[in-house]
């Protein structure tokens, strides 16, 4: 096998990146293909920093700052990636996929999944809730902190992008467009 094809997926919090990542996966099923989750290199809880919301003031432990991530550790893992042959297609999904310079580098392709604001905080209420959160815990810290977060990380990361994908009403066109890409530049 030659150099991995590697692809970086960003957007915010519940915006479908996660999402766009498995159907990639499903719709490249015949090549060796590694997924990564930026949400794995988080550091422990008691490692991340709190920080007093903007408005209210209120401390909250700040999830969606780039300290808050092992991102040496998962720069370094992609790296032996990339160079140990074993895979032809890599996909690196998070936050602040885009972000990130040196990972940045690391792409050969690089795409923004975009949904708006409202959407992406109802995806986000549905999916916490089912983790025991309340109504209240999500709301709170999404409109004190994670939408600052947001407009600081990972909505200027979006320039970064080769393709924005519509993640409010993802396309088979698209998802065809990328995997087309790929395919043809193995």
């Amino acid at each position: 096998m030659g150099k991995a094809f590697v692809i970086g997926i960003a957007g915010g919090s519940a915006s479908g990146k996660s999402t766009l990542a498995e159907k990639l996966k499903e719709a490249l099923p015949s090549l060796e293909l590694c997924l990564m989750h930026m949400d794995s290199y988080f550091k422990p809880a008691e490692e991340r920093a709190m920080i007093e919301a903007p408005v209210t003031g209120i401390p909250y432990r700040d999830d969606n700052h780039p300290s808050s991530f092992h991102l040496a550790e998962l720069r370094q893992d992609l790296t032996e990636a990339i160079g140990n042959g074993q895979y032809q297609v890599i996909l690196v999904e998070g936050l602040l996929t885009l972000w990130d310079k040196e990972i940045l580098e690391l792409l050969d392709l690089r795409l923004f999944v975009e949904c708006r604001p409202d959407e992406r905080i109802v995806r986000r209420l549905r999916r916490n809730m089912q983790r025991g959160l309340s109504f209240d815990e999500i709301a709170d810290v999404y409109l004190d902190l994670v939408r600052y977060r947001h407009d600081e990380y990972v909505e200027p990361s979006k320039w970064q992008a080769d393709l924005i994908i519509n993640g409010s009403n993802p396309s088979e066109r698209a998802l065809e467009l990328v995997t087309s890409y790929v395919k043809a530049s193995l």
